[in-house]
C-alpha cells in the first residue's frame, strides 16, 4: 500500500467516525423537526444542536445565553442568564474512542503509519473546527478553540490505542528503538515492580468500574417506578421521551464513573451544596431527570459497606499480579502496592475529572464528584489493600517452595 493511499484510507476511515457520531444526534433532533415542530422552524437550528451535543460529548465548553424574558419566566435568576456547559456527556466520547481503535489497527496494518496517523489526526482536527464554527451561535456558542482540539484528543486516545496494540500483535514488524527498547534497559526488579503496579492498579481500577457499572444498574432496575413517575411528571409524551431517554445514555458513562466515586467514599454533587456518598444523601431541588429518581436517599445504614469495594478490589488485583520478580522481599510486594495505587488513582480521578463539570446556570455549575478527592481516596484504599494481597500471595509462595525443598530425613 502506497502513501497516497494510506493517506485516503486515513482520511476516509476518520471522516467516517466524525460522520457517525455526529449522526447520531442529529436523527433525534431532525426526527423532533420534523415530527413536534412540525418543520416550523429551520433545520440548521437542530443541526446546530446535534453538533453541540457532540462537542459537549468531548468536553467542549459551550456558553449558554437564555433571553432575559424566558429567563424571568423560567426563574432564573438575571446574573443565571448566561452560563456555561462544561460537563462532558461520556457515552460520545466512548463511541469516538472505540470507532478510533478500529481506525487505528487498520492503519497500523500499512507500512506507512506515521503518516496514516498524522493525516487522520489532522483531518479529525480540520472536520472538528468546521463543526465547530457550523455551530457557532449567538444563543448557544461552542468554545473555538475547544473545539478542534479536545475531540481530536479524544480521538488520538483511541487511534494510538488502537495502533499500538496492533503493532505489539507484530513486534516483528517494528523498527529501530522504542519505548519496549527503553524499558528492556531497566533492571529486572525494577520492570517487575513497575509491571506489577500497572496491572494491579489498572486491574482494581477496572474492578470498581465494573462493579459500579452493575450496581447502577440494580438501582435502575429496583427504582424503576420512581423513575417512571418523573417521566410522567415531566409529560414530555412518547416523543420527548425517548429524547429524554436518548440524553440519558449519553450520560450513562458518567454515572457509572459517579457511582464508582461512591464507592471509593467521596460520592458525588448534583448541585452545589448537595453531596450523594455512602454515609449518607443530602440533596436540595434536582432537575426533572428521570434517571435520578435511582439515587440513595436519607442516611444509608449499611452504605459504610460500599467503601469495602475498592479494598477488596484492590487486595485481589494485589493478591492475583503479585510481583514476578526473585527478590520477593516485602519491600518489593510494598513498592508495587504503593505503585498500584498511584495507577488506580490517577486513573480513576481523570475519569472523575472527565465526567464532573457545570450542567447549568446557579447551583447546577458544581455537579460530579471531586476528582481530587476520588484520586487520593482511591489511591489510599488501592494501594494499602494491594500491598496486603501481594504480600500474602508473596509468602504463601515463598512456603510452598520451602515446603518442596525441604529434604525428608532418613
Amino acid at each position: 500500500m502506497n502513501r497516497r493511499f494510506t493517506m485516503l484510507l486515513a482520511a476516509f476511515e476518520t471522516a467516517v467516525v466524525v460522520a457517525v457520531g455526529v449522526a447520531i444526534p442529529l436523527a433525534v433532533t431532525t426526527v423532533l423537526w420534523g415530527f413536534h415542530f412540525q418543520l416550523a422552524l429551520g433545520w440548521d437550528v437542530f443541526w446546530r444542536a446535534a453538533v453541540d451535543l457532540w462537542l459537549v460529548g468531548h468536553g467542549v465548553d459551550v456558553l449558554v445565553r437564555v433571553d432575559p424574558e424566558l429567563a424571568a419566566s423560567m426563574g432564573i435568576a438575571e446574573v443565571d442568564a448566561a452560563f456555561v456547559v462544561t460537563i462532558a456527556a461520556l457515552g460520545f466520547a466512548l463511541l469516538t474512542v472505540l470507532l478510533a481503535l478500529r481506525t487505528g489497527r487498520r492503519i497500523a496494518e500499512t507500512p506507512h503509519r506515521f503518516i496514516g496517523e498524522s493525516v487522520a489526526l489532522g483531518t479529525f482536527a480540520l472536520l472538528s473546527l468546521l463543526l465547530t464554527v457550523s455551530a457557532d451561535f449567538p444563543a448557544v456558542s461552542p468554545s473555538l478553540w475547544q473545539g478542534p482540539l479536545l475531540p481530536t484528543v479524544v480521538f488520538a486516545i483511541g487511534l494510538f490505542i488502537g495502533s499500538t496494540r496492533e503493532r505489539l500483535r507484530n513486534p516483528a514488524e517494528q523498527h529501530g528503538s522504542s519505548i519496549r527498547d527503553w524499558i528492556d534497559d531497566w533492571p529486572p526488579t525494577v520492570r517487575d515492580v513497575a509491571a506489577s503496579a500497572l496491572r494491579t492498579g489498572a486491574a482494581a481500577a477496572a474492578t470498581v468500574v465494573g462493579v459500579a457499572a452493575v450496581a447502577l444498574g440494580v438501582q435502575i432496575v429496583t427504582h424503576y417506578a420512581e423513575i417512571i413517575r418523573l417521566y410522567e411528571a415531566g409529560q414530555t409524551g412518547m416523543l420527548g421521551g425517548a429524547v429524554v431517554t436518548f440524553a440519558q445514555l449519553a450520560l450513562l458513562p458518567n454515572l457509572v464513573i459517579w457511582t464508582a466515586a461512591w464507592f471509593i467514599g467521596p460520592g458525588f454533587a448534583i448541585g452545589a451544596g448537595s453531596s450523594v456518598g455512602p454515609l449518607g444523601t443530602a440533596l436540595g431541588p434536582l432537575p426533572t431527570v428521570p434517571v435520578l429518581g435511582a439515587l440513595p436517599t436519607g442516611e444509608l445504614e449499611w452504605g459504610v459497606l460500599g467503601l469495602l469495594v475498592p479494598v477488596v478490589a484492590g487486595f485481589l488485583a494485589g493478591a492475583l499480579t503479585v510481583v514476578t520478580s526473585r527478590d520477593r522481599a516485602p519491600l518489593m510486594h510494598l513498592a508495587g502496592g504503593a505503585g498500584a495505587g498511584i495507577v488506580a488513582g490517577l486513573s480513576l480521578g481523570l475519569l472523575a475529572w472527565a465526567s464532573a463539570g457545570s450542567a447549568g446556570p446557579g447551583r447546577l455549575a458544581t455537579v460530579g464528584p471531586d476528582p481530587l478527592a476520588v484520586a487520593l481516596w482511591a489511591a489510599l484504599e488501592i494501594g494499602v489493600a494491594a500491598a496486603l494481597g501481594s504480600l500474602a500471595t508473596g509468602f504463601a509462595r515463598d512456603r510452598r517452595r520451602m515446603s518442596s525443598e525441604a529434604v525428608p530425613l532418613g
